[in-house]
């Protein structure tokens, strides 16, 4: 769905509905309120395409006098007791996944495809600088994101805080921790996975339980974020049995 205007993309950022991409008219002097937008989708990770005015026009299709539309895409995402409760019905411990910092929509169309297939019972990601859920990610997961609860929080750290209340131990998966095969995974859990090269955040591995990780026998020192989302996952499944 394509929205046009200043006001409706405003909107659309400040109510958390997932943006596909920016499209902003070339023109000689920008807006104030128009380069505020485009700082605010750098910031969010979402796509610009500058457009010459006829191919603008053509896209908007519209008769009001605007150089800034967006695509939005549809997806309706879960509330954190939503997890809780899934986890309940099913008379299992809570097991959840927490993207920080996930740019590229394959990882985390990804991501929710194995942790579908995991039986983890919801992913949360950030509002801000992290990739949402688009059609890229619905797509890459292959079925998936229509399956699994998706939670879209405003802080991470806070929402770490929130899970620790619950009793739920939060790890963090990244270099230089403990091996995550000697960690006890059979409680209620949740698994912390960092972005594209930046890893987790300083705040976020100073907020967890724990910093786990896998021993790496290879040259390369790291992970993709999805495959360690899969293997740490994966070793949830092994301990539960």
């Amino acid at each position: 769905m394509i929205i046009t205007g200043k006001n409706s993309v405003l909107e659309a950022f400040q109510s958390g509905k997932t943006i596909e991409k920016l499209f902003v008219k070339k023109q000689g002097n920008m807006p104030a309120e128009q380069q505020a937008l485009i700082s605010q989708a750098k910031e969010r990770g979402v796509r610009i395409e500058f457009m010459e005015k006829q191919a603008f026009e053509k896209l908007v299709q519209t008769n009001r006098s605007t150089s800034i539309a967006a695509q939005v895409t549809d997806f309706a995402y879960a509330e954190l007791e939503d997890c809780f409760r899934l986890a309940q019905s099913r008379g299992e411990a809570l097991l959840l996944v927490l993207v920080d910092g996930v740019q590229d929509p394959h990882n985390l169309g990804s991501i929710l495809r194995v942790a579908e297939c995991a039986g983890a019972h919801g992913v949360i990601i950030p509002k801000h600088r992290n990739v949402t859920v688009n059609e890229t990610v619905i797509r890459v997961s292959a079925g998936a994101a229509e399956h699994m609860l998706v939670v879209k929080v405003n802080n991470i750290n806070q929402t770490i805080e929130q899970l620790k209340q619950k009793n739920v131990w939060v790890y963090a998966l990244d270099m230089d921790g403990t091996s995550i095969y000697k960690q006890n995974l059979t409680d209620a859990t949740a698994l912390v996975v960092g972005g594209e090269g930046s890893g987790v955040s300083t705040l976020v591995r100073k907020n967890v339980d724990a910093i786990v990780s896998f021993p790496l026998k290879g040259k390369v020192n790291s992970l993709n974020a999805s495959v360690a989302t899969g293997v740490a996952l994966y070793e949830v499944v092994r301990q539960r049995g």
